[in-house]
């Protein structure tokens, strides 16, 4: 069954179906090898549509690249980031082809557990980023994950100060989360909660754009005629805070309605610098999968169990990008 697989996998080259003729919902961007001495670490991010996860791809690439004598990498990607059962479809895969490890981003916080638990009993060490699993559900399924990735509450309270910190008390605000179960969008949103009371804001709606810059759109498109005072938009990623800019400039109100996002994808900054988006956060997804595979072959290499680690946050605005362009 290995071979037969490896075998497919080489063949289909960088799109790779599961299963070997079932529909394209799935990317594996590197090619799994059969034999090898060296430990496989497979990686297996959210939608690669999204450049945050690209950029996440791109990091991992270089790293193994640089590293090519100390392990092989595997690049998996959902198209979608709501396609939580392809995610697990892919966690499978990994499974069956024997990988020693997995580093992943989840796409759901609770959903992905059972999978993950098939994964650890296999023997396989998983490495979660990016998106914290709920730790009900590992002890549920008396698991131990650790978890490499910054504080998105405190990445969403930093830019949500930011964004609203010029704006009167008693401001309209709305609060686009991405995907509600997951545990990143929960502590952004509960960030953004923070920073409109502290700021004796009014948050006038809660939605969920479900991390995609179409919806997010349409969703502003609706919050601009329901309240027409509308003053600021906090924005779970950049994508939806890119759709909300979108809705706004066409809108043509002739007036600002704030906006801030979260990750720093290169399209955000012309936007920041144009002053239609005001700020973002740089988690530096390039470096969360690293970090994540770093920490899977200190895993392999001691056997030992390994604690979470937090990463770093940068809040990012229009000096900051001027000053790294000086």
């Amino acid at each position: 069954m290995l071979q037969v697989m490896g075998l497919c996998l080489s063949v289909l080259g960088l799109l790779v179906l599961i299963g070997c003729g079932s529909p394209k919902e799935t990317e594996v961007i590197d090619p799994v090898s059969v034999g090898s001495d060296k430990p496989r670490i497979a990686l297996v991010m959210k939608s690669l549509a999204n450049e945050f996860f690209v950029n996440m791809a791109s990091g991992a690439r270089a790293h193994n690249e640089a590293n090519a004598n100390s392990y092989e990498l595997v690049i998996n990607g959902i198209r979608n980031e709501s396609d939580l059962a392809q995610q697990v479809a892919l966690v499978d895969q990994m499974i069956g082809i024997g990988v020693d490890a997995i580093v992943i981003a989840p796409a759901d916080s609770k959903a992905l557990v059972p999978a993950l638990y098939r994964a650890v009993k296999a023997g396989i060490v998983v490495i979660n980023i990016d998106n914290r699993l709920e730790p009900e559900v590992l002890l549920d399924y008396q698991i131990q994950i650790p978890f490499i990735g910054p504080n998105n509450r405190s990445g969403a309270k930093l830019v949500g100060d930011y964004a609203l910190k010029d704006l009167g008390a008693d401001s309209q605000v709305a609060i686009l989360e991405g995907i509600s179960s997951a545990n990143n969008s929960i502590q952004r949103r509960t960030g953004f909660e923070e920073a409109a009371r502290a700021a004796d804001m009014e948050i006038v709606s809660l939605q969920s754009g479900e991390w995609d810059q179409t919806k997010a759109a349409q969703i502003t498109s609706g919050l601009l005629s329901q309240f027409p005072e509308l003053d600021a938009v906090l924005a779970a990623n950049d994508n939806m805070a890119l759709g909300a800019a979108s809705a706004i400039g066409m809108a043509g109100l002739g007036r600002t309605i704030t906006i801030a996002g979260f990750d720093n994808i290169s399209a955000i900054h012309p936007l920041i610098e144009s002053g239609a988006i005001v700020a973002t956060v740089d988690q530096f997804g390039d470096q969360l999968a690293v970090f994540g595979i770093e920490y899977a072959l200190e895993a392999l290499e001691t056997d030992v169990q390994l604690d979470d680690k937090e990463t770093r946050l940068e809040l990012i605005t229009i000096e900051s990008l001027t000053a790294a362009k000086n």
